[in-house]
């Protein structure tokens, strides 16, 4: 799936806090929290989850998580074992349903908002960070925690031969980051957990080749700080993040298939790969001199191209083109087809796995361990159920814009005062509409940005692009061919 994340570590200038808070303003952003919200949150810190259902003591499991280092939201932990010739995954999942109480202060809020938004040095979160951060988050500090832990069992080939859910009490015995991860396996002293992650995430993404998945993971937009002076990096994501995104995977396909069976619950959609398409991306990658035989599916192809090769960058930025219209569909509403899938997972998928973050996934958690548990799904979740997709496609929005405004903003913020100079650029797209207008991607900067020349534009040629303009209060960078 595309994914681009904007990273920024050190202090903030201002150039850039005046245009974040502008943008933040025109996409009507959520600011402080009421005061009604804060007040029931400090309540809950103070006296615990408000949810007292029977749960089974998990505490002794040696649970972790991973995320990036200096996370705090910590939605899920981690725990593998090897069980015959296969593994046991058991994925403890924050039950926010526990502490969040139907129609209160923070419902309301969280509704509204969607989830979190990112942003340099802060983020917008979807609920207080008393809950998110503290009370109900994951973290290593010998406290039980309300989860609904998942139990997903596989065979020697990484298939799920078995799953369930159970509504647990858990302890997260340690937080691991991707970075000291990545470096313990590659070490060679990675503790059992990591090893075996390495191995199921491998299995899992070759379940995902076999399948017809296919995953287009674009490298993150970096902005580095070293001293007042701001550069950007692409980044390519270290393979731990990857496979430890398997298990959130696979965890919603299973999530997916007992809401299908259970006749209730929420789905991640992305429509199918259109033939259409395919055909067009065939043009393109002739245009670009790439062979793609006819007897190689798109999946396949996809997985072969080189980012760091010119004409192959530019053909994954066309492929881009079939992971648009994503959305949610409810199960047995209007628009269910009686099998959905999601078009890049080439499987039915349900988001389930980042509840502190993402305003669904409350949902479809309940409704997992209610639907594993016999019990009838509560009526909350069921009335709520009709507006879930219109909430978070409008949420989904907005965070989008915010990003696409937040790297525009760091890009103009760095090249400002380089008005004239050149750089070596790639054309990744152009404008079907105007010949002579495209994207550009300055490899040296880690920009993609708006370039026009007084020729048609090619896709995929290498050139020396003039900077033409780079302006921090409008948050625009534009290049210039000769």
């Amino acid at each position: 799936m595309p994914q681009r994340e904007l990273v920024v570590q050190g202090d903030v200038p201002p150039a850039l806090v005046k245009g974040l808070t502008k943008l933040s303003d025109e996409l009507e952003l959520p600011g402080d929290f009421p005061t009604a919200a804060m007040a029931e949150a400090q309540q809950l810190a103070s006296q615990g989850p408000i949810d007292h259902s029977p749960r089974a003591d998990m505490t002794d499991v040696a649970f972790v998580t991973i995320d990036p280092a200096g996370a705090k939201d910590l939605d899920q932990a981690l725990f593998i074992e090897r069980r015959g010739q296969g593994f046991r995954v058991l994925y403890a999942i924050v039950d926010l349903a526990a502490w969040i109480a139907p129609g209160g202060a923070i419902d309301q809020e969280a509704r509204r908002r969607g989830q979190t938004f990112y942003a340099p040095q802060t983020r917008l979160p979807l609920h207080p960070a008393i809950i998110s951060e503290g009370a109900a988050s994951l973290l290593p500090d010998g406290v039980g925690r309300p989860a609904n832990v998942w139990r997903i069992d596989l065979d020697a080939d990484g298939a799920v031969t078995d799953f369930d859910v159970t509504r647990a009490t858990v302890t997260s015995h340690a937080q691991l980051n991707y970075t000291g991860s990545q470096q313990t396996i590659d070490a060679g002293n990675a503790p059992d957990v990591l090893v075996l992650l390495k191995q199921v995430g491998l299995l899992r993404i070759a379940q995902e080749q076999a399948r017809g998945g296919v995953s287009l993971n674009l490298p993150e937009q970096e902005v580095v700080v070293e001293g007042d002076h701001w550069s950007l990096a692409f980044r390519s994501l270290d393979p731990v993040e990857s496979w430890n995104a398997q298990i959130s995977l696979v965890t919603g396909f299973c999530a997916a298939k007992m809401m299908r069976q259970g006749g209730v619950g929420v789905l991640r959609t992305l429509p199918p790969v259109d033939r259409r398409c395919v055909d067009l991306l065939r043009h393109i990658a002739r245009t670009l001199d790439i062979r793609w035989p006819r007897s190689r599916d798109y999946a396949t192809f996809v997985r072969g191209l080189d980012p760091t090769l010119p004409s192959d960058q530019a053909m994954m930025n066309a492929c881009t083109m079939l992971f648009r219209g994503a959305g949610y569909e409810v199960i047995g509403g209007a628009d269910d087809t009686g099998y959905m899938p999601h078009g890049a997972l080439a499987s039915e998928y349900a988001h389930t796995t980042a509840p502190l973050r993402r305003l669904v996934d409350r949902f479809t958690g309940t409704i997992c361990a209610c639907l594993s548990s016999g019990q009838p799904v509560p009526d909350w979740v069921q009335a709520s159920l009709p507006d879930l997709p219109a909430t978070m496609q409008e949420s989904d929005r907005r965070a989008k814009a915010f990003e696409r405004g937040i790297i525009a903003l760091t890009e103009a913020l760095n090249l400002t005062g380089h008005e004239g100079r050149q750089y070596m650029g790639v054309i990744i797209e152009t404008d079907s509409r105007a010949e002579t207008r495209g994207i550009a991607s300055i490899p040296s900067l880690a920009v993609e940005a708006p370039v026009t020349s007084t020729k048609p534009l090619e896709l995929g040629t290498e050139a020396m692009m003039t900077l033409e303009r780079a302006d921090v209060d409008a948050g625009v960078v534009a290049f210039r061919l000769e």
